[in-house]
């Protein structure tokens, strides 16, 4: 699915009810903030610790930012249980990981960034020794979720995941 250029990667361009209007490349769908499509995945290890991690100063949104989720773009004609199964494997850079569970969905506005994507968000139990994708991350560990959440507030975190992490948050609790 990746093309050798990220920006090069096909995209489904989608509208507000995440219906596809049509085909763009990454790099026109950011440039023109053309709706798209993202998935979101939480990883957790055995001792229920969530895998975080600081994005590589390469990445096209959001660089050298932190992040409590893996995933990325749904490429074109590709469902999100796929791109979700995909990208998790890529970033943790593992195979035979489990198929995320979808949880919740949510259209994030950029304002301004990138566009506004449509943000799948899974959860997955992660027990295989993990290798991240160099390209795409610089630091990682599996952290326990209170000292997660007390990172929040000392760490730049990458604000669609933030706004992810909220929701996903308030959807356990009972919000939603």
């Amino acid at each position: 699915m990746s093309a050798a250029n990220p920006s090069d990667e096909v995209l489904d361009v989608v509208d507000e009810h995440d219906r596809v209007t049509g085909q763009a490349p990454r790099g026109e769908v950011y440039a023109r903030g053309l709706i798209h499509r993202c998935t979101f995945i939480q990883v957790r290890d055995a001792q229920d610790r969530i895998f975080v991690h600081r994005r590589t100063p390469t990445k096209l949104v959001f660089p050298s930012m932190y992040d409590m989720f893996v995933g990325g773009v749904v490429g074109a004609g590709e469902s999100y249980d796929a791109a979700a199964l995909r990208e998790a494997e890529e970033e943790l850079g593992v195979s035979g990981l489990p198929a995320p569970v979808p949880v919740l969905k949510f259209l994030y506005d950029s304002e301004g960034v990138a566009g506004k994507w449509w943000s799948a968000v899974y959860e997955v139990r992660c027990e295989l020794s993990v290798r991240p994708q160099v390209e795409e991350v610089a630091w990682h560990a599996f952290l326990p979720e209170a000292e997660l959440t007390a990172r929040l507030a000392e760490w730049a975190w990458v604000p669609d995941g933030l706004a992810a992490y909220e929701r996903l948050r308030a959807h356990r609790a009972g919000g939603g």
